[in-house]
């Protein structure tokens, strides 16, 4: 099966968290990847994400070790969105 993986870049304006994490992140800039599986038809290719992961510490932001931790996209969609209304 073909695979791939699309990286990303979120910004967060204000400190989030997200379920699982048992700390506040701070604000700042982090990767993210989105693994994805092809879905062959007849004539077209479609692709089906099957995995996420952001990369801890933030971009620029350091840390005692580095490390890519699974997440939910409607996870990060929703921290996101309150980021962005500031709450």
């Amino acid at each position: 099966m073909t695979s791939r993986t699309i990286e990303t870049t979120v910004r967060f304006a204000q400190p989030f968290r997200l379920p699982g994490f048992d700390m506040l992140q701070p604000a700042g800039d982090y990767r993210i990847d989105h693994d994805e599986e092809a879905l062959e038809g007849l004539s077209q290719i479609a692709w089906h994400r099957v995995g996420s992961f952001i990369h801890l510490p933030g971009i620029g932001l350091s840390g005692p070790t580095r490390q890519m931790v699974p997440i939910k996209t409607a996870d990060l969609e929703a921290a996101l969105e309150k980021d962005n209304r500031g709450s």
